[in-house]
């Protein structure tokens, strides 16, 4: 089938200036992009509309429910899961999120079932890398028991030691998984590992990655510590979650890998914490848990890697009470607001890094001839307000894949 978007002005995301044309997909890819109209099966009006990739999450969890709780997480049954992540994968293309790079799955073979069905046809959502669960240590964030309660559940599998990380990296892979999440840092809210501390062992990492690049599949890792991002470096960890306290040794390694390595720092939480989230967190409680100095250090860091040509990824954390499913393009604003980001990188890192991310650099995040047909068409400049990404009302088509999913 061929569909031609007429008279669009032209996001392409290749950090060129938007401009006016007509864009004629063929089947699921983008066969041209023009002045001059062709014979076609559908024609789409684009007058006085911006035409743009779709987004490209790179820090989903389908399988979470604006939840508060990591424990809550853990209870919800398997089956009642599979729901929640085959109804936010749907919803997900009504936001504009055409791609996905899970950033972990409640339970083992969630984004895999999910992933699968999408693939299948049988359920609509998008194009997905299938993570594991949270792979932590003893004490590590995810970890919920305490010595008078040691069966707590969370969405963390719990193990310690190379043997370990071996036998379970096999085993997820085994099932199908396509990334393996490691937890390595402790995080803000883990009074006994914080943020700033490594947790996992640099032999657990490396066992998890002796079994991933043995089987060509990829890794993931939570990394707020600078000792965490090396680490990562290191063992070929290709998209590193956070990055807040890098030192000066931690940048020259994301540097010197800049050509496959990626930063999703996900500060969306944090300035959401930082400056609104009175219903959650006390003045006393933001203080405390150091949302503010966390943000103000992730800022710095990320500029430094915006001049150093490191690839930063947008999106992430989204599917928590304070960062609910479907304000995932509120990162956008988070990356202009406190990292110096023009509208134009910041755009960028939701679509032509994305697709480079997802290892498909050649044909996803641009609209370019040959690229899937991942579509947004938007009634407004997200030049001039990345927000507008927000007002779902503003998406008034949406397509993925060729396949038109969404029209207002």
């Amino acid at each position: 089938m061929k569909t031609l978007f007429k008279n669009a002005t032209i996001l392409d995301c290749s950090g060129a200036e938007p401009f006016l044309g007509n864009v004629l997909v063929n089947d699921n890819r983008i066969e041209s992009i023009t002045d001059i109209e062709s014979d076609v099966d559908a024609v789409i009006d684009c007058t006085g509309k911006f035409l743009m990739p779709g987004l490209i999450e790179s820090h989903a969890h389908l399988s979470i429910d604006n939840t508060d709780s990591l424990t809550a997480i853990g209870m919800v049954p398997p089956e009642e899961n599979t729901l929640i992540a085959a109804r936010n994968a749907r919803y997900y293309l009504d936001c504009g999120i055409t791609s996905c790079i899970s950033a972990a799955a409640a339970k083992p073979r969630l984004d895999v079932v999910i992933r699968n069905a999408i693939n299948a046809g049988e359920l609509k959502g998008p194009r997905l890398l299938a993570a594991s669960p949270w792979i932590t240590v003893t004490g590590g964030l995810g970890d919920m028991r305490t010595l008078h309660a040691p069966h707590v559940s969370s969405m963390a599998i719990v193990i310690d030691g190379p043997d370990a990380f071996r036998q379970t990296t096999r085993e997820l892979i085994r099932e199908g998984v396509d990334i393996i999440k490691l937890v390595v840092s402790g995080d803000t809210f883990m009074p006994h590992a914080p943020s700033e501390a490594t947790v996992m062992s640099e032999a657990e990492v490396a066992a998890a990655a002796e079994v991933v690049h043995a089987h060509g599949k990829r890794m993931s890792a939570h990394c707020r510590s600078a000792d965490a991002v090396k680490l990562c470096v290191k063992y070929g960890v290709k998209v590193i979650y956070h990055a807040n306290y890098c030192d000066e040794e931690a940048l020259d390694m994301l540097e010197a890998a800049k050509d496959w390595v990626f930063v999703s720092p996900n500060i969306g939480f944090t300035a959401i914490a930082s400056y609104e989230a009175e219903e959650y967190f006390t003045e006393e409680q933001v203080l405390q848990f150091g949302f503010r100095d966390e943000l103000a250090a992730a800022a710095k860091g990320l500029k430094e890697m915006q001049a150093r040509g490191i690839r930063i990824l947008g999106g992430g954390d989204y599917g928590f009470g304070l960062t609910p499913h479907g304000t995932n393009a509120r990162d956008l604003d988070h990356l202009i607001k406190y990292c110096d980001f023009t509208p134009m990188e910041a755009i960028i890192s939701m679509t032509k890094d994305g697709g480079a991310a997802m290892d498909l650099g050649d044909e996803l995040g641009q609209i370019k001839n040959g690229f899937l047909a991942d579509i947004l068409v938007i009634n407004g400049n997200p030049l001039e307000d990345t927000l507008i990404l927000l007002d779902h009302s503003k998406l008034e088509h949406v397509m993925k894949d060729g396949e038109l999913i969404k029209t207002c």
